[in-house]
């Protein structure tokens, strides 16, 4: 098996001031994400000023905090927030959702774009492509937390992590890192290169998101407090078979929309 890292979380402390490196990985996700957008935006012609491009961005942060802390508290843990309505903002308590905030940046986008008068699918396109970045330093994050591990194996890069017992587990965060976050960045990257029709990017980045998490939880330790459910399943291959649906549901469209032109 290979050796966890054992890297500590907090990346500098200066009295009570902490700076963490998941805190880290996601302002370096939406720097990285705001080069992209500008990149493409600038190469699919999409009529948005620098400024724009900020305000854009500034949208999407809000849908991913509040979507993503929503998407936990309704997804994850109903129960407990319910109880503890005041709970929910507690956000530096950790606890957020993916398909949450994916729902809240989506919102985002839509209420973006028809205050701009700006073409929801391309503009959609452009924000899909730009988001595996975030997801995979995001990842990468969880890793260097110890936390969000996979379930026990043989296999010879299995890591011990700690609070994880003492057997190897999948390096399950590392997984996704490298299917959510590097292939699917470079898929969809390739996509506006080839300047693919409208919408392409946007449901491929719903197909093969969904793809990639409902895989990788084969081999994800489910959370503890949820389990397995309905067959066998976890709530992140449960929350992912929506977005394959919508992918595939979308790119056929699309095929059929060329073809009867």
């Amino acid at each position: 098996m290979l050796t966890y890292p054992q890297i500590d979380p907090v990346l500098i402390r200066i009295g009570p001031l902490a700076i963490r490196w998941y805190g880290l990985m996601y302002l370096c996700g939406f720097a990285a994400a705001y080069g992209v957008i500008r990149y493409l935006v600038a190469r699919r012609e999409l009529p948005l000023s620098r400024e724009k491009i900020s305000d854009l961005l500034f949208y999407c942060v809000l849908g991913v905090v509040a979507g993503g802390r929503l998407g936990y508290t309704l997804f994850y843990n109903p129960a407990f927030y319910l109880g503890h309505p005041l709970e929910i903002f507690a956000v530096w308590q950790g606890g957020m959702s993916f398909h949450g905030g994916l729902i809240g940046v989506a919102i985002a986008t839509v209420l973006f774009c028809r205050r701009q008068n700006l073409p929801v699918l391309l503009t959609g396109d452009i924000v899909a492509t730009a988001t595996p970045i975030g997801l995979g330093l995001g990842r990468l994050g969880n890793f260097i937390n110890g936390e969000l591990w996979g379930r026990p194996t043989d296999l010879p890069w299995g890591m011990v992590f700690p609070g994880g017992g003492n057997w190897p587990r999948h390096p399950s965060q590392l997984y996704e890192m490298l299917l959510e976050g590097v292939v699917l960045f470079l898929v969809l990257f390739w996509m506006h290169r080839r300047k693919v029709p409208h919408g392409m990017p946007l449901f491929s980045f719903f197909l093969g998101y969904g793809l990639f998490r409902f895989l990788v939880e084969f081999v994800r330790e489910p959370d503890a407090h949820l389990g397995f459910l309905w067959g066998g399943a976890t709530m992140g291959q449960l929350l992912s078979l929506p977005m394959i649906c919508l992918g595939l549901t979308g790119l056929i469209w699309l095929v059929w929309k060329r073809a009867n032109r």
